[in-house]
Protein backbone atom coordinates (compact mmCIF):
# COMPACT_ATOMS: atom_id res chain seq x y z
CA UNK A 1 0.00 0.00 0.00
CA UNK A 2 1.55 3.30 -1.02
CA UNK A 3 0.31 6.40 0.78
CA UNK A 4 -2.36 5.76 3.38
CA UNK A 5 -4.22 8.42 5.31
CA UNK A 6 -6.76 7.45 7.93
CA UNK A 7 -10.25 8.80 7.53
CA UNK A 8 -12.60 9.37 10.42
CA UNK A 9 -15.07 6.46 10.23
CA UNK A 10 -18.65 7.64 10.57
CA UNK A 11 -22.01 6.10 11.34
CA UNK A 12 -25.31 6.41 9.54
CA UNK A 13 -26.06 9.55 11.56
CA UNK A 14 -23.33 11.36 9.60
CA UNK A 15 -26.05 12.24 7.06
CA UNK A 16 -27.46 14.64 9.67
CA UNK A 17 -24.06 15.95 10.76
CA UNK A 18 -22.66 17.43 7.56
CA UNK A 19 -23.94 19.95 5.04
CA UNK A 20 -22.23 17.99 2.25
CA UNK A 21 -24.99 15.45 1.60
CA UNK A 22 -25.99 14.48 -1.92
CA UNK A 23 -29.10 12.42 -2.68
CA UNK A 24 -30.18 10.73 -5.86
CA UNK A 25 -33.27 8.57 -6.28
CA UNK A 26 -34.47 6.31 -9.08
CA UNK A 27 -37.32 3.87 -9.62
CA UNK A 28 -35.68 0.79 -11.12
CA UNK A 29 -37.43 -2.04 -12.97
CA UNK A 30 -35.76 -4.79 -10.94
CA UNK A 31 -36.36 -6.78 -7.77
CA UNK A 32 -34.43 -6.09 -4.56
CA UNK A 33 -32.39 -9.26 -5.17
CA UNK A 34 -31.47 -8.14 -8.71
CA UNK A 35 -30.40 -4.73 -7.41
CA UNK A 36 -28.17 -6.36 -4.80
CA UNK A 37 -26.66 -8.59 -7.50
CA UNK A 38 -25.45 -5.36 -9.10
CA UNK A 39 -24.16 -4.07 -5.75
CA UNK A 40 -22.31 -7.38 -5.17
CA UNK A 41 -20.66 -7.37 -8.61
CA UNK A 42 -17.23 -5.70 -8.37
CA UNK A 43 -17.21 -4.83 -12.07
CA UNK A 44 -20.72 -3.34 -12.20
CA UNK A 45 -19.73 -0.10 -10.45
CA UNK A 46 -17.18 0.61 -13.18
CA UNK A 47 -20.04 0.58 -15.70
CA UNK A 48 -22.32 3.14 -14.07
CA UNK A 49 -20.17 5.16 -11.64
CA UNK A 50 -17.98 7.30 -13.87
CA UNK A 51 -15.12 7.89 -11.39
CA UNK A 52 -14.78 4.21 -10.40
CA UNK A 53 -12.08 2.32 -12.28
CA UNK A 54 -11.74 -0.82 -10.16
CA UNK A 55 -13.42 -2.46 -7.16
CA UNK A 56 -11.77 -5.21 -5.16
CA UNK A 57 -13.69 -6.96 -2.41
CA UNK A 58 -11.17 -7.63 0.36
CA UNK A 59 -13.55 -9.72 2.47
CA UNK A 60 -15.08 -13.05 1.47
CA UNK A 61 -18.76 -13.57 0.78
CA UNK A 62 -21.30 -13.47 2.22
CA UNK A 63 -20.97 -9.71 2.49
CA UNK A 64 -22.29 -7.92 5.56
CA UNK A 65 -21.45 -5.41 8.27
CA UNK A 66 -17.65 -5.31 8.59
CA UNK A 67 -17.02 -6.30 4.96
CA UNK A 68 -14.20 -4.34 3.33
CA UNK A 69 -13.29 -3.38 -0.20
CA UNK A 70 -10.82 -1.16 -2.02
CA UNK A 71 -12.08 1.19 -4.73
CA UNK A 72 -9.77 2.85 -7.27
CA UNK A 73 -11.12 6.02 -8.83
CA UNK A 74 -10.12 8.61 -11.38
CA UNK A 75 -7.65 11.20 -10.20
CA UNK A 76 -5.54 8.38 -8.72
CA UNK A 77 -7.80 8.26 -5.64
CA UNK A 78 -8.10 4.99 -3.71
CA UNK A 79 -10.71 4.58 -0.98
CA UNK A 80 -10.58 1.84 1.64
CA UNK A 81 -14.16 1.09 2.63
CA UNK A 82 -15.85 -0.74 5.47
CA UNK A 83 -19.55 -1.58 5.39
CA UNK A 84 -21.53 -0.33 8.39
CA UNK A 85 -24.97 -1.51 7.23
CA UNK A 86 -25.94 -4.50 5.12
CA UNK A 87 -29.48 -5.81 4.88
CA UNK A 88 -29.64 -7.81 1.65
CA UNK A 89 -32.40 -6.47 -0.56
CA UNK A 90 -32.95 -3.41 1.63
CA UNK A 91 -29.90 -1.39 2.54
CA UNK A 92 -26.15 -1.14 2.42
CA UNK A 93 -23.85 1.61 3.60
CA UNK A 94 -20.13 2.08 3.92
CA UNK A 95 -17.62 4.55 5.28
CA UNK A 96 -14.05 5.28 4.24
CA UNK A 97 -11.57 4.05 6.85
CA UNK A 98 -8.65 5.30 4.76
CA UNK A 99 -7.65 6.94 1.54
CA UNK A 100 -4.41 7.25 -0.42
CA UNK A 101 -4.71 11.05 -0.50
CA UNK A 102 -5.00 13.32 2.49
CA UNK A 103 -8.10 15.09 1.14
CA UNK A 104 -10.95 13.09 2.70
CA UNK A 105 -11.80 13.56 6.37
CA UNK A 106 -15.01 11.47 6.43
CA UNK A 107 -17.07 9.75 3.75
CA UNK A 108 -20.32 7.77 3.75
CA UNK A 109 -22.52 6.23 1.09
CA UNK A 110 -25.92 4.81 2.00
CA UNK A 111 -28.12 2.88 -0.47
CA UNK A 112 -31.75 2.21 0.47
CA UNK A 113 -34.00 -0.10 -1.54
CA UNK A 114 -37.78 -0.07 -1.22
CA UNK A 115 -39.69 -2.87 -2.97
CA UNK A 116 -42.69 -1.32 -4.74
CA UNK A 117 -44.21 -4.77 -5.19
CA UNK A 118 -44.57 -4.78 -8.97
CA UNK A 119 -41.09 -5.76 -10.12
CA UNK A 120 -39.85 -2.23 -9.41
CA UNK A 121 -37.92 -0.70 -6.55
CA UNK A 122 -37.22 2.80 -5.38
CA UNK A 123 -33.49 3.12 -4.77
CA UNK A 124 -32.16 6.07 -2.81
CA UNK A 125 -28.46 6.88 -2.78
CA UNK A 126 -26.97 9.22 -0.21
CA UNK A 127 -23.37 10.36 -0.30
CA UNK A 128 -21.96 12.50 2.49
CA UNK A 129 -18.44 13.77 3.03
CA UNK A 130 -16.14 16.17 4.76
CA UNK A 131 -12.88 17.08 3.09
CA UNK A 132 -9.50 18.34 4.30
CA UNK A 133 -7.19 21.12 3.25
CA UNK A 134 -7.82 23.03 0.05
CA UNK A 135 -10.68 20.69 -0.90
CA UNK A 136 -12.66 21.81 2.16
CA UNK A 137 -12.41 25.42 1.04
CA UNK A 138 -13.80 24.52 -2.40
CA UNK A 139 -16.91 22.59 -1.32
CA UNK A 140 -19.16 25.64 -1.75
CA UNK A 141 -18.25 25.59 -5.43
CA UNK A 142 -18.15 21.84 -6.05
CA UNK A 143 -21.43 21.04 -4.22
CA UNK A 144 -23.74 21.96 -7.17
CA UNK A 145 -21.50 20.08 -9.62
CA UNK A 146 -21.45 16.99 -7.41
CA UNK A 147 -25.22 17.12 -6.97
CA UNK A 148 -25.74 17.17 -10.74
CA UNK A 149 -23.07 14.53 -11.43
CA UNK A 150 -24.41 12.15 -8.77
CA UNK A 151 -27.96 12.37 -10.12
CA UNK A 152 -26.69 11.69 -13.64
CA UNK A 153 -24.54 8.81 -12.39
CA UNK A 154 -27.44 7.25 -10.52
CA UNK A 155 -29.60 7.44 -13.65
CA UNK A 156 -26.85 5.36 -15.27
CA UNK A 157 -27.15 2.91 -12.36
CA UNK A 158 -30.86 2.47 -13.10
CA UNK A 159 -30.25 2.03 -16.83
CA UNK A 160 -27.41 -0.43 -16.25
CA UNK A 161 -29.45 -2.48 -13.77
CA UNK A 162 -32.51 -2.61 -16.03
CA UNK A 163 -30.40 -3.63 -19.05
CA UNK A 164 -28.75 -6.36 -16.99
CA UNK A 165 -32.14 -7.70 -15.83
CA UNK A 166 -33.46 -7.60 -19.40
CA UNK A 167 -30.39 -9.43 -20.72
CA UNK A 168 -30.75 -12.12 -18.05
CA UNK A 169 -34.38 -12.65 -19.04
CA UNK A 170 -33.62 -12.85 -22.76
CA UNK A 171 -30.85 -15.41 -22.26
CA UNK A 172 -33.08 -17.50 -20.03
CA UNK A 173 -30.92 -16.92 -16.95
CA UNK A 174 -32.75 -17.17 -13.68
CA UNK A 175 -33.98 -13.75 -12.73
CA UNK A 176 -34.25 -13.25 -8.99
Amino acid sequence: MSDYHECKPVGLDFLEQTSNVFKAEEVVRATPAQIFEVFDDAHASTEWAMPIQNVEWTSPQPFGVGTTRTVSMSGDLVGYEEFIAWEAGKRMAFTFVGCNKNTVESFLEDYRVTDLGDGRCRVEWYMALETRGFSSKMMWMTRPIMRFANRRMFRKFAEYTEARVCAARSTGAAAS
